[in-house]
């Protein structure tokens, strides 16, 4: 039995440190891409597991007007007024589902 309380207590702190909150945007993302990552609608990508570089750098193309066909101009929007730190939040985010 102390052994196990041991062991439960070494591993908290990992367990905490890799727990990743949803950041505060995340949910305008789940409306197309679902809560989870996982798109539910055809045609949608689904974010879990995308490259982290590869979502921000799409992220700044559709915030920056760069990207354009498909749904674009739905994505134009939901970019418009994210930052660079918030691109980068969301986008490691999402990385690691």
């Amino acid at each position: 039995m102390n052994k196990l309380i041991i062991a439960l207590a070494l591993s908290l702190p990992f367990v905490a440190s890799t727990a990743t909150a949803a950041p505060a945007k995340a949910p305008l993302c789940a409306a197309c891409h679902g809560a989870n990552g996982m798109a539910t609608i055809p045609g949608y990508p689904h974010l879990a597991g995308q490259n982290e570089q590869y979502l921000v750098s799409s992220l700044k193309a559709y915030r920056d007007k760069q990207r354009n066909g498909g749904q674009a101009a739905v994505m134009q929007g939901q970019a418009a007024g994210l930052s660079d730190a918030e691109i980068a939040e969301l986008a490691a985010y999402f990385a690691k589902m």
